[in-house]
């Protein structure tokens, strides 16, 4: 197969497990844009949180943030097609974290906005202040997610962290039914909730179909659940070796984890 375009998530799958890239997919990537492969990122981050990976492979393409909930043009600085929640929307999920006693984080216009610090925020926090300024994700405290919600211009998406599991499986179902919204989880305690009908393989198809390239001329790497309206949509989904066995079972393609050359490899191999 001939492939135009290769796509890709971010944690779990192009980072490795100290969050960084590897030099042999760095120089793999690099190869296949040269012959004229396009490269786009595919995540589940919020834009300011995608920036070291972007400069760093050095892309001109939009990047798909949130789980798809919006295409973002870092050349111009400009959010393209999206799809955010209203606040409406946004108001019933937070009632239900109140009841729940669920801390979350709401991802909104340029930055992420929470009240009470998660052990997530503190850790990208941290990652944070490895980098420059200028690439440093964009988290703010705010006295109420609710007020905020309300003075926001567009609300991408809630991202939940929270070790009881099945608790959190609960608030999903709930939310999903009342709000019209679309939950995804993107780890086993850690579920993402945007506008109902967006996910990564849509926003991909959107992108792809401006630029009149079929779905089956790419190739697209992942991890987990959020991952699947992509890996199940293209030419070849390729699931990555720390990826759950259900992730694995429904891709085309199965290799090494994200701390092992795997995707340089695999690039290598089906795209150079």
């Amino acid at each position: 197969m001939n492939y135009r375009v290769i796509a890709l998530d971010l944690d779990g799958t192009l980072l490795t497990s100290q969050k960084t890239l590897l030099p042999e997919t760095v120089s793999a990537l690099a190869d296949a844009r040269r012959a004229g492969v396009d490269v786009i990122l595919v995540t589940g981050r919020h834009h300011s949180a995608i920036h070291p990976f972007y400069q760093q492979l050095q892309l001109s393409t939009p990047a798909i943030c949130c789980n798809g909930t919006y295409l973002y043009d870092y050349a111009a600085k400009q959010v393209l097609d999206n799809d955010p929640m209203t606040p409406e929307q946004a108001e019933i999920v937070l009632q239900h974290l109140q009841e729940q006693g669920i801390d979350g984080l709401l991802y909104a216009d340029d930055a992420m906005l929470y009240h009470k610090p998660t052990a997530h925020v503190i850790r990208t926090q941290a990652w944070g202040e490895t980098l420059p300024a200028a690439q440093r994700p964009v988290f703010q405290q705010v006295a109420s997610l609710s007020d905020a919600a309300r003075q926001a211009n567009k609300l991408w998406k809630f991202a939940l962290c929270y070790p009881d599991s099945d608790k959190l499986a609960t608030l999903a179902d709930q939310v999903s039914s009342e709000a019209g919204v679309t939950c995804e989880w993107s780890w086993v305690d850690q579920v993402d909730i945007a506008q109902q009908g967006n996910n990564k393989g849509k926003r991909l198809k959107q992108w792809l179909d401006g630029r009149g390239i079929p779905l089956e001329k790419v190739i697209a790497f992942g991890d987990n659940y959020n991952d699947l309206s992509m890996l199940e949509s293209v030419g070849l989904g390729v699931a990555m070796g720390n990826a759950d066995a259900q992730i694995k079972a429904r891709a085309g393609l199965v290799i090494g984890d994200n701390d092992h050359p795997s995707i340089a490899d695999t690039l290598r191999e089906r795209v150079l």
